[in-house]
């Protein structure tokens, strides 16, 4: 340990344990942003270097460049271990934070390095002595800002004091500032012109009147003539000249509120004519969207000229909440010219991108039910109100309105239809169609409830109508039949055509597997 710190730890002594949670707390705070750093006590919280030279960071960034620093771990609490650190890295940055402190801050090398990276435990006294000369250092340089920061602020004052006269300003010059396209923020500052000029003015006045009469009454205390101003210069001078001044600061008032009402109502004016311009533009896009008629290829191309003018819009609303926020800027709160605010028309924006959108996709999907229309007129006799409720049917349970159906929509929609899978069917199912498609679609939906529900004459659609009658079973009997409903002509036809077999009991069971087997191989 070097000399010279007995001084220091006499007065830390001498504070107390108080000073000593203080200046724990001050380095806390000082060293709060830098998260390598942890500082709870005075000694192996500084054993890496890190916390001394974030402690000059914090006040002079320009001595130590912290970010290049090698960063060591480890866990700075008297309860738990330490991580093993480099030993290397502790002692540079150690050594580095002595030397600026000497070179820079005037602050002695109390403590060697070792005494801080290679103790387990380094001496607390010593290290909060050493703490304590920052602090002080860092108090000073603190106070020194602090006397500087009041003597600029006196000198700015007196600036002002000395020199008010010369900041009146001109109608020319007022005229200029209430006209630029920023009329609030300079408004004001003409507004702290005048009223830092007035108020300097009136305690100039006071200033004056004051020492004028302390003059007079020690003439008068020691019996010497009293001082006769010059002409023009007498009280009753200064104050006529105050309140000529006041009635010309009225008038120049008077005429800046007027220019600000006048900037007012322009404001106004230019916020209520983009507005209810962009509001008739909003409303001519709708009418032409629900005019949209004729063939659904036509329609399409409509749709598609209408959605190309959008853009324009969207740039026509910014130049709307531009204007609002000079409105807002102005302090301009009510507008007699127009019904609308920048948040109502683009709410009404919003309404019409989506009804573009809905139109778009009911364009498409009824071109799809069309063609898939043609093709179940083709295959089958499937009507067109089928097709209707497959595609009102797609439109419910599409909640998203995204045209396409997630698995438990997909579910949903058949179930509702009254088509039921087992979970292992639907998920095959909706699997494929994902892998058709790219997504279970409009279009994927109609094709898939369009082969479900056609009457084909394919073997597996004829099995599976077979074991539905059977019961799943592999044979069907005369009582299958009746309950089926089967029409007697064409009970009477299987009966002949299908091979029969009978049973325990003598009731003839007909085999419909090898029957179909037969018929389309």
């Amino acid at each position: 340990m070097r000399g010279g710190s007995d001084c220091l730890r006499a007065t830390l002594s001498a504070e107390g344990l108080s000073a000593k949670e203080g200046l724990l707390l001050w380095c806390q705070r000082k060293t709060a942003p830098y998260k390598e750093v942890n500082v709870q006590d005075f000694s192996v919280s500084w054993s890496n270097g890190l916390a001394l030279c974030a402690l000059i960071h914090c006040h002079r960034p320009d001595l130590i460049d912290y970010d290049k620093l090698n960063k060591v771990s480890g866990f700075f609490s008297s309860h738990v271990p330490r991580v093993t650190s480099t030993q290397s890295d502790r002692h540079e940055n150690t050594r580095l934070a002595f030397q600026v402190a000497a070179d820079h801050l005037g602050i002695p090398q109390l403590l060697e390095v070792e005494d801080l990276c290679d103790s387990d435990r380094p001496d607390e006294r010593s290290v909060m002595t050493y703490i304590a000369s920052f602090f002080h250092a860092f108090s000073t340089m603190d106070q020194a800002e602090t006397v500087s920061r009041r003597v600029e602020k006196f000198a700015e004052l007196m600036h002002y004091f000395m020199h008010w006269p010369k900041f009146r300003i001109s109608g020319e010059q007022a005229d200029s500032l209430a006209h630029t396209r920023t009329p609030r923020g300079n408004l004001q500052l003409l507004r702290r012109i005048n009223k830092r000029r007035s108020v300097l003015g009136s305690q100039e006045r006071q200033d004056v009147t004051t020492l004028f009469g302390n003059i007079q009454t020690k003439l008068r205390t020691y019996g010497l003539r009293e001082y006769v101003p010059p002409l023009g210069l007498a009280l009753s001078d200064i104050d006529n000249a105050w309140n000529e001044l006041l009635d010309s600061e009225a008038k120049r008032s008077r005429s800046i509120n007027a220019q600000i009402r006048q900037i007012k109502e322009s404001l106004r004016k230019q916020f209520a004519y983009l507005a209810n311009d962009f509001s008739q533009r909003l409303h001519g896009v709708s009418l032409d969207l629900a005019s949209v008629e004729g063939p659904l290829e036509g329609q399409q191309e409509q749709v598609g000229k209408i959605q190309l003018r959008v853009p324009g819009l969207a740039d026509a609303l910014a130049c709307v909440a531009k204007a609002e926020k000079d409105c807002t800027e102005a302090n301009v709160e009510e507008n007699d010219y127009t019904v609308f605010t920048w948040q109502d028309l683009d709410f009404e924006l919003e309404l019409v991108t989506q009804a573009i959108a809905k139109k778009i996709s009911f364009i498409d999907n009824q071109a799809r039910i069309s063609i898939s229309s043609r093709r179940s007129s083709n295959m089958s006799n499937l009507t067109p109100a089928q097709l209707e409720q497959f595609e009102s049917t797609f439109r419910y349970f599409d909640r998203d309105e995204t045209n396409t159906l997630i698995l438990s929509e997909f579910s949903a929609a058949l179930a509702s239809l009254g088509i039921i899978y087992s979970d292992e069917d639907l998920v095959y199912i909706y699997d494929q169609l994902v892998q058709d498609y790219g997504a279970v679609t409009f279009e994927a939906f109609i094709n898939l409830l369009v082969d479900i529900t056609e009457d084909q004459t394919s073997p597996e659609q004829l099995r599976e109508s077979f074991r539905g009658i059977a019961g799943d079973k592999p044979f069907v009997t005369e009582l299958d039949m009746k309950l089926a409903q089967l029409p007697l002509s064409a009970t009477e036809y299987l009966r002949e055509v299908l091979p029969s077999s009978k049973n325990e009991v003598g009731e003839p069971e007909y085999d419909y597997e090898t029957w179909l087997h037969d018929v389309f191989t």
